[in-house]
Formats: structure tokens, C-alpha cells, sequence
């Protein structure tokens, strides 16, 4: 299967670097896979769980993520947006291991607060407020803000890895952050 993105130059030298990471694990470096991983795992992991909303599901989205890159870098065509790429591989496969399964176990408030608790700079205090301010949001809008802020794609780039109309992405998410505004208010 071939992943090709038509999308605008690199705008950013993250993408470069990106792109020249792929670049490299379709020649067949394995350390190029390591760099990626270590430059995206986390956006990775965060627009999966945002999907499945279960760790396990996550966490096995997280891998084979990798390993379809690893098969599929070879048909990569490179624009600048190895981000975007990233996230639609990402994004079927999240797709594909929800029809595969009856239904989705939510994930618990209990289990934010343990993997941000990982993070040492992530204070208590920060723990609680981002807890409070992920709840104020329906899931397509936490999928919009988390795509946005976690891997800074552009609302149009957003739209398009999700399905959506442009302005839809642009209507959810100006609601969204007044959502977090409000429940940020209410939090102080």
C-alpha cells in the first residue's frame, strides 16, 4: 500500500528532518527508525489513544505504526509533511482496530493521571487541571486540539486526516478552546 501526500513544501525543519529520517529507513537504516520513533512516539501515541481510548489498543496501534512505516517508506513521497503521513497510517490503523473489535472501553480519568504522572515536569497540580480541561471536550473535539497542539499540524491538514470539512475543524476547535477556556476559569 502506498501512502502518498500531496501536500504544501516543508514549512517547518522538523518535517525536513522527518522526511530525511524516511528517507533513510527506505534505504534500509534501522537507527533512521529509532530517530523517528524517538522524534514522534508521542504524537503517535496520543492521536491513537485519542481514537481508541484504550491503553493496550494504543500502545499495539504504536508499534504497528512503526512497522508500516517501516514496509511502506519505500512508496513515501516526500512534500514536507512526514508528520501528516505519520498520522494517516496512524489513524487506519486506529480505524481498523475499532471494526475489529465490538466496542471500545473508555479510558479512565485514573489512567491520564498515571501516564502524565511518567512526565516529570507535568506537576500535580497540571495533572488535575489538564484532567478537568480534557473532560469539558466531546472526543472529536479532544481529537482536533490534541492533532493541532501535539503534532502542530495545520487545521487544513487536520480536516483532511480526519474526514471533515475545513471549516468544521475550524468551528470545533475555536469551541473547544473556549470549552477549556471556561472549564479553566471554573478550575482557578
Amino acid at each position: 500500500m502506498m501512502f502518498c501526500m500531496t501536500v504544501a513544501a516543508p514549512s517547518h525543519g522538523e518535517d525536513a528532518a522527518l522526511d530525511n529520517c524516511i528517507a533513510r529507513i527506505a534505504s534500509g537504516e534501522r537507527d533512521a527508525l529509532a530517530d523517528l520513533y524517538q522524534q514522534t512516539r508521542q504524537a503517535v501515541y496520543g492521536f491513537a489513544l485519542s481514537i481508541l481510548k484504550n491503553i493496550h489498543d494504543a500502545e499495539d496501534v504504536l508499534q504497528d505504526t512503526y512497522l508500516q512505516v517501516w514496509r511502506a517508506a519505500g512508496g513515501y513521497c516526500s512534500h514536507g509533511k512526514a508528520m501528516a503521513w505519520l498520522m494517516t497510517i496512524t489513524r487506519n490503523l486506529s480505524y481498523d482496530r475499532l471494526r475489529c473489535r465490538e466496542r471500545t472501553q473508555p479510558l479512565e480519568a485514573e489512567t491520564w493521571q498515571d501516564r502524565l504522572a511518567e512526565i516529570p515536569a507535568v506537576t500535580r497540580e497540571d495533572r488535575m487541571t489538564l484532567r478537568a480541561l480534557l473532560e469539558s471536550l466531546g472526543e472529536e473535539e479532544r481529537q482536533i486540539v490534541t492533532l493541532h497542539a501535539l503534532t502542530g499540524l495545520k487545521h487544513r491538514e487536520v480536516a483532511a486526516l480526519l474526514g471533515l470539512p475545513l471549516a468544521t475543524v475550524l468551528s470545533k476547535y475555536n469551541r473547544a478552546l473556549k470549552k477549556m477556556q471556561q472549564a479553566w476559569k471554573e478550575a482557578n
